[in-house]
């Protein structure tokens, strides 16, 4: 009995605390993950000034990654392309969204899936002008959906 009155304490915590975490501002969680990614080169990237690039590949692909969910999570505090988290979304869903609504945006998205998700997440390309690129886009992209929603 102790145990089934434990057990509904913790699920009615575990609830307050999603319930919590849903009320985060989708704007000031993406910049984080910008943040997340800066930290990610800053600390771990090893950059190399000689050659104007990052040494270890791992983490500028984690950066990218970084980036690009940042991103993904900006767009959808907008354009609330995502059903739920069981919803896989193509990138070309959020590209008709965006393109209904704001050119500017969709140039930029576009750009940003080709820096950020290829060029630094899956191809790993290290050098920083790349880096400074994704950065820059994302950064773009998170302040055009800021001020779409407010």
């Amino acid at each position: 009995m102790i145990f089934v009155a434990f057990q509904r304490q913790n699920d009615y915590l575990c609830g307050k605390i999603q319930i919590d975490m849903k009320k985060k501002d989708p704007i000031e969680e993406a910049r984080r993950y910008v943040d997340n990614a800066k930290e990610t080169l800053r600390d771990k990237g090893e950059y190399n000034e000689e050659l104007n690039r990052y040494d270890d590949e791992k983490y500028v692909r984690a950066a990218g990654n970084y980036l690009w969910l940042g991103v993904l999570m900006a767009l959808d505090a907008v354009f609330h392309v995502r059903k739920d988290r069981r919803t896989r979304v193509d990138i070309k869903d959020y590209l008709a969204a965006v393109g209904k609504r704001d050119r500017k945006l969709l140039a930029l998205v576009n750009d940003g899936y080709d820096v950020m998700h290829l060029s630094m997440n899956y191809d790993g390309i290290q050098a920083k002008d790349v880096s400074d690129s994704g950065f820059r886009l994302a950064n773009n992209i998170i302040d055009r959906c800021e001020a779409m929603v407010n």
